[in-house]
């Protein structure tokens, strides 16, 4: 039995692996070369990795904002579930997102670190770059909705 964390503590409850593998569960449809492969959990804070292609690019060559505001998205799932478990319907209830310049191709990293989880909502920043890091192309803050019921 797993135990419940003390209010505002983050204690991750799910590894990569299985959050990785949660995912490849919850979209059987989604294409497993094309999907955002966690690489880091830790307390308050998880790392994916997706490689883009040709399809992610807009005119101009550069990855499109809709592949970014995906991985913001999926960064933050990954997150609420790493630290509350497999609650599959925890839901985006909102997601900002700043272009801060243009994402070259290339593999896209993101970054998302937890700013509050409480009972019922989880807030986070999500940093996304291909340049490195202090290069960052994007960076979205994301409220998910933990569902009644959902043990924390």
């Amino acid at each position: 039995m797993t135990k419940s964390p003390a209010p505002g503590e983050t204690t991750p409850r799910m590894d990569a692996a299985a959050l990785n593998d949660f995912l490849a569960r919850a979209f059987p449809e989604a294409d497993p070369a094309a999907m955002p492969r966690v690489t880091v959990v830790a307390p308050g804070r998880v790392a994916l990795v997706q490689s883009m292609a040709s399809r992610n690019l807009r005119p101009g060559g550069v990855i499109s904002g809709p592949s970014l505001m995906t991985m913001a998205d999926t960064a933050a799932y990954a997150l609420m579930l790493a630290h509350i478990g497999e609650v599959a319907m925890a839901v985006t209830t909102s997601l900002t997102i700043h272009f801060l310049r243009p994402c070259a191709p290339g593999d896209l990293h993101a970054e998302a670190t937890m700013l509050r989880l409480g009972r019922r909502i989880g807030t986070c920043d999500v940093l996304m770059w291909t340049e490195g890091r202090d290069r960052a192309a994007a960076k979205a803050t994301v409220a998910y909705a933990i569902p009644d019921g959902a043990s924390r």
